[in-house]
């Protein structure tokens, strides 16, 4: 059955998501198309540069994403907080960056005009409803969506349905989750064999992040206290950072960690090489107590694994009571 897109999206309950939106039509999304003989690859980068954009226009930051053929990841992190603290005028900016036109109570108030208790009344109310939906997953997603709809339809001399229906979302409810589902989207183009490295996994974060590391330049006298700096400035500047717990608006766990997760995870998909998986198994499961077999379970079949929730059996069972539900797939 299908359930309410606010009883799936719960901020309360966690501000890290799982989004995937798959093609309808027979063209594809981008890659090879071997009915039309065509080649769509520009597309992912219309799908990148337009995430990234949205990105810098939400309080949603991208954690980990993959374009594949005809479907598309993204693990995002809704910061709430940083919307509601914007001021007026930051929510008006960031709005008119997606729509051009406005409100004219709205001009009225750029232009310094003095607005009367009613008008200041309703211009209140539509900054409100604009703030709200500078932080909503559906908003985001439908000017991520449409936008390539657009842009698809006109490549293809085409109208008509584009994307299969609404996108399908994973709320993933703690530190487990997070990083399953993380490397799981980091990990589908080896998972499917159209790359055997992770850095030749085009349009991946996984991509992205190795080669922001292997290309900024690290002082081999640094002191070891300046490491963390390190760590900050290879980062890309576009995607959500990976850090600690202790450390405000990052992924909670470490960019050497998981750079060493993903690759030594990876070796479990590429020929003759899964004999090495059980060798050097990274201090990061140990640290978040994942049996080497739960993990490697996990990013195949992460998708599958879960439903609209993903997380521990306690975390499940207690949102699901919340809810009001019998319970949530990955429970047992």
């Amino acid at each position: 059955m299908t359930r309410a897109r606010k009883s799936l999206i719960d901020l309360s309950a966690t501000p890290y998501y799982h989004l995937i939106a798959r093609c309808v039509r027979r063209a594809f999304l981008c890659g090879d198309d071997k009915y039309s003989g065509k080649n769509f690859d520009h597309r992912r980068e219309w799908l990148v540069k337009r995430m990234k954009l949205l990105s810098d226009v939400f309080a949603i930051d991208i954690a980990a994403y993959a374009i594949m053929s005809n479907h598309y990841h993204v693990v995002v992190k809704v910061n709430k907080n940083k919307a509601l603290d914007w001021s007026v005028e930051e929510v008006i900016r960031r709005w008119y960056k997606l729509y051009k036109q406005g409100d004219s109570l709205v001009e009225r108030f750029l232009n310094g005009e003095k607005l009367n208790e009613a008008s200041l009344y309703i211009f209140s109310e539509i900054i409100a409803t604009w703030r709200a939906r500078l932080y909503d997953i559906s908003w985001y997603m439908k000017n991520l969506n449409e936008y390539i709809a657009r842009q698809a339809n006109k490549e293809d001399n085409c109208t008509g349905k584009y994307w299969e229906g609404r996108y399908k979302s994973q709320a993933l409810l703690d530190d487990k989750a997070i990083l399953s589902c993380m490397a799981y989207v980091d990990l589908n183009p080896i998972r499917a064999k159209i790359a055997t490295e992770l850095e030749n996994s085009d349009f991946t974060s996984i991509q992205e992040r190795i080669h922001k590391y292997k290309n900024t330049p690290k002082n081999s006298k640094q002191p070891a206290q300046k490491s963390e700096l390190f760590e900050h400035k290879s980062q890309p500047m576009q995607l959500l950072k990976l850090g600690s717990n202790a450390e405000p608006d990052t992924i909670p766990f470490r960019l050497i960690d998981y750079l060493e997760l993903v690759s030594w995870s990876s070796r479990y998909f590429t020929c003759n090489k899964q004999r090495e998986v059980s060798k050097n198994v990274p201090n990061i499961l140990a640290k978040l107590n994942i049996e080497e077999a739960e993990w490697l379970n996990a990013i195949q079949h992460f998708r599958r694994q879960y439903a609209n929730f993903a997380g521990s059996k306690v975390r499940l069972m207690n949102l699901a009571a919340q809810n009001q539900a019998k319970w949530y797939k990955g429970v047992g």
